[in-house]
């Protein structure tokens, strides 16, 4: 009995062990199959060095264009630009579509605008619908002074409001080099330098170029202006991004003994932090070198690109921050050679960026791009046209829409300019 009881329960141990076996590699088969598709339903990873594809897009931009910007609202994407008619300036745009660019409209023009190649107005929708267009209009032409002008488009930029100005001091100074970008509840704000305090009653005060910020409702009406920086450089452009915890600003700073490095500035709980520096490169010089600084956020990621000439040697950098731009990494290379500068970034994921920038290359002026990582790795440096070394040729644009990126530039030849765009895949 003993015997056939231990037989019994040898045969009950064999069919368990069977069972248990057979569900586990039925489990294992299942888990399997799951991690295969899984790997199949994701996009291989692309190598650093894989080639971006830039395509050219068609833009009904006439001559003489110049003074191209790019800016972007969830996935719907501007391009703007200055056309000249004589004595007279026109603001057109254009909105990115599945077909390409859509057909050109105007947002303002005047005979008294300030058109400059690197001071340049934009055109920004809010995530209301709302386009926002800024340009330059000239008070103190002899002395080059003039005002950042706003003015608003509720019907697709058919008809614009009044123009109206973020600033208020009335003095006959430099107002410009503004950065449009989205606020709470559907409004918008802008960033902008500001030359009041070298006039004071008429008379001539000291030389400091501030930055100065002001926040507009959905509906436009201005909240308030605040001071960023009490001295920055004096005519390198300002750019700002959106980070999980705000808005971020960008600018080239100025010390009183003349070091002008990149700094940027953070809207916290409804304030501007103090602008720190992105990093230590110690250029002094005397004179504004007209080279402004790109950033680029993603949630809590952020990246800037910048341009230094210490030691006379013109060499473009972009650094990452993982927590919106309080703290900075090691600067990261962008050039081969020497840079002219003129550098746009975007963050394509939450490691890696393309950057943009102008370098001089087999006895010509290139803009050229790279993929970079927050770690330090580069990918290799790829052409994306020849480009005029004078300043004339501007600044040009980098931007990110979803899965694509937008690139544009003033072409200059023979005496001509015309502004052109093409669209980058990774």
């Amino acid at each position: 009995m003993k015997i056939i009881r231990i037989l019994i329960l040898k045969i009950f141990l064999a069919h368990y062990y069977i069972s248990v076996v057979q569900r586990s590699w039925s489990r294992a088969f299942v888990a399997a199959t799951i991690l295969i598709a899984a790997a199949c339903s994701r996009p291989a990873t692309r190598d650093l060095n894989d080639a971006l594809r830039i395509e050219p897009l068609a833009l009904g931009a006439s001559e003489p264009g110049l003074a191209p910007q790019l800016t972007v609202t969830a996935d719907r994407a501007l391009v703007s630009w200055i056309e000249t008619q004589g004595r007279t300036s026109l603001l057109k745009f254009a909105e990115r579509t599945p077909a390409g660019w859509s057909e050109p409209r105007t947002a303002g023009s005047g005979e008294d605008w300030f058109t400059n190649w690197a001071d340049v107005p934009s055109v920004f929708r809010l995530d209301t619908g709302t386009l926002v267009a800024q340009w330059l209009q000239t008070t103190d032409a002899a002395n080059e002074a003039y005002d950042v002008r706003l003015a608003f488009s509720k019907d697709e930029g058919r008809t614009w409001s009044a123009p109206t100005s973020p600033h208020h001091d009335g003095t006959k100074t430099e107002h410009g080099f503004a950065s449009l970008f989205p606020a709470p509840d559907g409004g918008f704000g802008i960033v902008w330098l500001d030359g009041r305090a070298m006039e004071t009653d008429a008379k001539k005060g000291n030389d400091n170029m501030s930055v100065r910020a002001a926040e507009f409702d959905r509906d436009g009406k201005q909240l308030g202006e605040t001071l960023v920086d009490e001295r920055a450089c004096d005519c390198c452009p300002t750019a700002v991004a959106m980070t999980a915890e705000g808005p971020i600003a960008a600018f080239r700073d100025r010390s009183p003994d003349e070091v002008r490095d990149i700094s940027v500035a953070r809207r916290v709980n409804g304030q501007w932090t103090r602008p720190t520096t992105v990093h230590g490169d110690g250029w002094q010089i005397t004179a504004c070198p007209v080279n402004g600084p790109a950033v680029s956020a993603r949630g809590r990621r952020v990246a800037v690109a910048w341009m230094t000439a210490k030691d006379d040697q013109g060499r473009a950098f972009a650094a990452f921050s993982s927590d919106a731009g309080a703290t900075f990494g090691a600067p990261i290379r962008l050039d081969d050679g020497g840079s002219l500068g003129r550098v746009g970034i975007a963050l394509v994921d939450e490691e890696s960026a393309v950057a943009s920038w102008i370098e001089f290359t087999n006895q010509r002026a290139q803009l050229r791009v790279r993929r970079i990582t927050a770690s330090g790795a580069r990918g290799r440096a790829q052409t994306v046209a020849g480009v005029g070394a004078e300043r004339t040729s501007g600044y040009p644009r980098l931007a990110r829409r979803g899965d694509e990126l937008l690139l544009a530039w003033t072409e200059t030849s023979d005496g001509r300019s015309k502004v052109r765009t093409a669209a980058a895949h990774w």
